[in-house]
């Protein structure tokens, strides 16, 4: 497979641009739905409960199909894996908005949730390609960053637009938007070689080392607590805050550009030391939480704290990335697609969590359990950025030996 041309890695901001406006086009997918339950289960003559699956069948499909998928092309060329795996997602986003039952639907989200996971593994894999090796950081914000900003602006303006002309328009402006980022992806991306080495047995070890998995962990745990009080965040404003009406609407408006901002934000960092800004992220966030629980009925204080959170929350991915990718080595382009995984098992187990603490008390609960979570997190946090790959352990040896002998 031909390597990147020079001037590429110059000037790789197309290609980064045509991977943003794909990454922007799932986030919408994945999300948007939240807000078109009613609409679906009363057209499709389902309860709204059974609607809240297609939420669960897409993220089981990042969790479980986006790795299976990997394992299976993993000497597909990075291009055409790219290629191939957003064009499947359109054709599957089209059969969801053509979709006759509930079944086809939520077949279609489970198979869209798959192809998202490979797309973002092979994203993350070809966008660090693409530039030199001081600015991986910076290029993974830009393939989350699409994600960011769709939860931020294209996931309100879907609902917006669903409200108005129906679900089913929702899945066609995916199909759309889709079509558009394909023609992208085809135009600006360029062939890579892929960064791993081996087959799928040869980069299983490395991308499931325990080293990796510890990491991944973390993820879990970061996402997991995050999620136990964000699944509740509505509630907890107008209940114990005192906000709702447009208020509300500010309050959450103002989370979401955080974690946009934040996602770029934390590239940077990435870049500068991704363990440092893991065991930072995860600071702020039991400080951002703790101010939550302890001051919920402050405005102020809340708005600060929500900003805060939403800067380091989605602005510790691109080093959690960073951190899976350096540490599988040879098994990095499988080692891609797991952080997406553990992410969105923490976010499904950190609901559960955080709906058990509900039941219980209240959305302060939630808020106190997310909390804990990610205050647990802390000691892992910082064990975890210890951890070296096998060739930067090599490399402190011979380093260590050169000296003595000198």
């Amino acid at each position: 497979m031909t390597s990147v041309p020079p001037a590429v890695r110059r000037r790789p901001g197309p290609a980064l641009a045509a991977l943003f406006l794909a990454t922007f086009v799932m986030g919408s997918a994945e999300l948007v739905v939240v807000g078109l339950l009613r609409l679906v289960a009363g057209d499709l003559a389902v309860s709204v409960d059974t609607a809240g699956t297609l939420v669960t069948a897409y993220a089981l499909g990042i969790c479980v199909g986006g790795p299976l998928l990997t394992a299976l092309t993993i000497r597909v060329p990075r291009r055409t894996l790219v290629r191939a795996s957003l064009a499947g997602y359109v054709a599957g986003n089209l059969l969801a908005a053509l979709a006759p039952g509930f079944g086809t639907l939520l077949a279609a989200r489970a198979v869209t949730g798959a192809l998202q996971g490979l797309f973002l593994g092979t994203a993350f894999t070809v966008a660090a390609a693409l530039v030199p090796p001081e600015r991986t950081g910076r290029a993974i914000s830009m393939v989350f960053g699409g994600i960011a900003v769709s939860t931020a602006l294209g996931v309100p303006l879907g609902t917006l637009a669903a409200q108005h002309l129906g679900w089913r328009a929702a899945f066609t402006a995916v199909v759309v938007l889709g079509a558009l980022a394909l023609l992208a992806t085809a135009v600006c991306v360029p062939p890579v070689d892929g960064s791993g080495t081996g087959g799928l047995w040869a980069q299983s070890r490395h991308a499931l080392a325990p080293r990796v998995l510890a990491v991944l962990g973390v993820g879990f745990l970061l996402l997991g607590g995050q999620f136990a009080a964000f699944t509740y965040i509505t509630p907890f404003l107008e209940d114990v805050t005192g906000v709702s009406g447009v208020r509300l609407t500010l309050f959450l408006f103002a989370y979401g550009a955080a974690t946009a901002v934040g996602t770029f934000v934390g590239g940077w960092a990435a870049d500068r030391d991704a363990a440092r800004t893991l065991v930072a992220a995860n600071l702020v966030l039991v400080a951002a939480l703790a101010v939550l629980h302890t001051a919920g009925a402050s405005r102020v204080l809340v708005a600060c704290a929500l900003v805060l959170w939403g800067v380091v929350g989605f602005g510790l991915v691109p080093s959690l990335q960073y951190r899976v990718g350096l540490l599988a080595g040879p098994g990095r382009d499988l080692a891609a697609t797991l952080p997406a995984s553990a992410v969105n098992a923490g976010i499904a187990v950190g609901a559960v969590a955080g709906g058990a603490a509900v039941s219980h008390g209240g959305a302060a609960d939630a808020v106190l359990t997310g909390l804990l979570v990610c205050g647990a997190a802390l000691p892992a946090t910082w064990a975890s950025g210890r951890l070296r790959s096998p060739a930067a352990r090599q490399s402190a040896v011979a380093v260590a030996e050169s000296r003595a002998r000198g």
